[in-house]
């Protein structure tokens, strides 16, 4: 007669973490890690580690409990549409400057399209690290 041995393996919990919001985070709002914990849980699409989100900017209310997914978060936004922007010509040597109005909102390194104050062109151009729109800028 055949025996047969049934090995049964026992799955190990697995310690994943994820976060969530310890407050109700407003769109347009900056990400500080009082705002973030991590729990004991693996929430499907959420971040394991609060430094991933600490620094950027909600897309989205973020409701306290809820976890905090990628989509959820942006690079901080430096200029506001209808704001006043330097707008900056960069071609080789040459760098001229000027006042315009933004037409849209972004990040560092978005293109956006601004009004010339003086010319009432409008153009388009990368928003720099400073907040200033550059034209011409060869990447």
């Amino acid at each position: 007669m055949w025996r047969v041995v049934l090995v049964v393996a026992l799955a190990q919990p697995v310690n994943a973490e994820s976060v969530v919001a310890t407050r109700t985070i407003r769109a347009k709002a900056l990400i500080a890690p009082e705002d973030l914990t991590l729990v004991s849980a693996e929430l499907p699409g959420a971040l394991g580690d609060p430094a991933e989100a600490v620094g950027l900017e909600a897309r989205v209310a973020i409701y306290a409990g809820k976890p905090v997914r990628p989509s959820d978060l942006r690079p901080p936004t430096l200029v506001e549409r209808n704001q006043l922007v330097s707008l900056v010509y960069l071609s080789g040597g040459l760098a001229i400057s000027t006042e315009g109005r933004a037409l849209a909102s972004g990040s560092e390194g978005d293109q956006v399209r601004v009004m010339n104050l003086g010319s009432r062109n409008t153009v388009m151009g990368r928003i720099g690290p400073d907040g200033a729109v550059y034209v011409g800028w060869n990447e």
